[in-house]
């Protein structure tokens, strides 16, 4: 996945009080994340693709139920992305989750 985020990515956390910056921060929230729980179903819907020049911004819904120390959990939300065309590729360089639920299952 390094190869897809910029060495600058902005994170913005629900809510938008907490800004993170730095691919390695990014990543290290992912690896942690996959360490850690287990994903027992991942569903996207209502995708969204905008394109203008090299920028493009990217939105869906999703539903994850998971469990972590041995408890479950429901997740819902808005993933949105924005990504800048570098060459042939496109590199993330903003995240944020939007409408974020998550609750006991």
């Amino acid at each position: 996945m390094a190869p897809a985020v910029h060495p600058e990515i902005v994170l913005v956390f629900p809510g938008f009080s907490v800004q993170a910056r730095g691919r390695e921060g990014f990543l290290a929230g992912f690896r942690d994340f996959i360490l850690n729980a287990t994903i027992h179903e991942f569903r996207e819907h209502d995708h969204q693709i905008d394109i203008a020049g090299d920028t493009s911004v990217v939105t869906y819904a999703y539903e994850m139920p998971y469990e972590r120390s041995g408890k479950r959990y429901r997740a819902t939300g808005r993933d949105f992305w924005v990504f800048q065309r570098q060459g042939t590729a496109w590199v993330a360089v903003w995240r944020t989750m939007l409408d974020l639920n998550e609750s006991a299952a």
